[in-house]
């Protein structure tokens, strides 16, 4: 799931992308509910499973020459890869460049914008200020934000489990136009709002699955009024400092944390390739504008998918999970896929996946500087896939392309993926 923007046609969530824009990659991937009722987990999982190698030098190859083969495959500049286990060793690596211009080598200790993944941070504190019982997940949003439509029926569960109906604001043409002529446009969430509302409700409340960026505008509203605070600053004292993440920050504007990596993306108003490194990320605000590095993601991996900050309960709603894409499932503001829960992230230069398996407390990270997807995929799924292929061959990680505009982060439709 990832923030996409809008291609000028309209292209290709979630799942870390889903960032702002991703999930799969689209920036409004819809699919109708079935048969089960909300709530209930349909991703299946193998009976029996091989058990998580030994990260042995002969493994450390095989993953070396995977990766080095999707990077010349989807033409990626430079990506930084951590995989572990308990009692089986650690994989962690960099490939490649971090700045094409200068052939800085990309390297471990690099700050680099997740996208889309800001939404795990995002609804991790929601789901503390439902632990406190100020907002309950069944709330209606009109009783936090006015104006929204459908908004006495849409719920704070149905916004972070992406089943709203609402627009996704980043597949807008207008607002495509408006960011690519000017990336370092701030925009703030009330614009983000409006290019949404403007568009009719998609579907009834809770109908379908959609990765709509809109959805986490809103939840980062209510956190704003329930809390009294700026949702970068509640996510600061109540999420990242105490999950202990020094290095991952939501940026007000288009500040960066040095030392960090320059990103790549073609979501330009010509399509051409641009250095977006600078480009203001407040468009995708609440739904995929932070920053982190690899080990604070390592450290997230385990506390988002295990809910060290939650009550027992509250994490046991944010796991259950429905259909979202084929062998993928989608909880709240958490994806499973095959077995491997977390999120993905893209916004323009740069994609990120991390992950956890619960049955292996495998955690792997994915952090590279650009989001040119690779014949409609993400290149952030294409190593994931490539991984757990020789890791976790029962537990593959293949998160379907979508058809659509962006990934299921924050992305517009035909031009720009925004944020998946």
């Amino acid at each position: 799931m990832t923030t996409r923007l809008r291609r000028a046609a309209v292209a290709g969530a979630a799942a870390a992308g889903l960032l702002a824009a991703p999930l799969g990659a689209g920036t409004g991937y819809a699919r109708d509910a079935d048969a089960r009722p909300a709530g209930t987990a349909v991703v299946s999982v193998p009976a029996q499973q091989e058990e998580f190698p030994q990260l042995t030098p002969a493994v450390a190859r095989q993953l070396d020459r995977a990766v080095r083969k999707v990077m010349a495959e989807a033409e990626v500049p430079g990506v930084m890869v951590a995989l572990s286990a308990p009692g089986k060793g650690e994989y962690i690596r960099s490939f490649g460049v971090a700045d094409k211009s200068t052939g800085q080598p990309m390297t471990t200790n690099l700050y680099m914008r997740i996208g889309s993944e800001t939404k795990t941070f995002t609804v991790t504190a929601l789901l503390e200020l439902v632990d406190q019982g100020e907002v309950g997940l069944d709330d209606p949003i009109g009783q936090y934000v006015d104006g929204v439509p459908n908004g006495d029926r849409i719920t704070l569960r149905e916004l972070a489990g992406m089943r709203s109906g609402l627009y996704n604001y980043s597949e807008d043409p207008d607002f495509f136009k408006a960011l690519t002529s000017n990336p370092r446009k701030p925009f703030t969430p009330q614009e983000l709002l409006a290019y949404s509302f403007k568009h009719p409700v998609m579907f009834e409340p809770d109908a379908k699955f959609y990765y709509s960026n809109t959805n986490l505008i809103l939840l980062g509203l209510v956190i704003e009024k329930v809390s009294g605070m700026k949702v970068n600053d509640y996510i600061d004292k109540y999420v990242t400092t105490p999950a202990g993440l020094p290095h991952t920050v939501f940026p007000v504007g288009a500040e960066f944390p040095t030392p960090h990596a320059q990103g790549y993306t073609d979501q330009t108003a010509g399509g051409q390739v641009q250095d977006a490194t600078n480009w203001n990320p407040s468009w995708a605000w609440a739904a995929g504008a932070m920053v982190s590095d690899l080990a604070d993601l390592r450290k997230w991996a385990r506390v988002v998918a295990t809910g060290t900050l939650l009550k027992p309960e509250t994490q046991a709603e944010r796991l259950k999970v429905v259909d979202a894409l084929p062998g993928t499932g989608y909880g709240l503001g958490i994806f499973n896929v095959q077995g491997w829960i977390g999120h993905n992230g893209s916004l323009p230069g740069y994609e990120s996946l991390t992950i956890f398996l619960p049955e292996a407390q495998a955690t792997l990270v994915v952090l590279l500087n650009t989001d040119i997807s690779a014949e409609g995929e993400e290149p952030s799924t294409l190593f994931g896939r490539a991984i757990t292929q020789i890791v976790t061959p029962d537990h593959v990680f293949d998160l379907p392309a979508q058809g659509g505009a962006g990934t299921p982060q924050a992305t517009p439709p035909s031009s720009p993926k925004s944020s998946r």
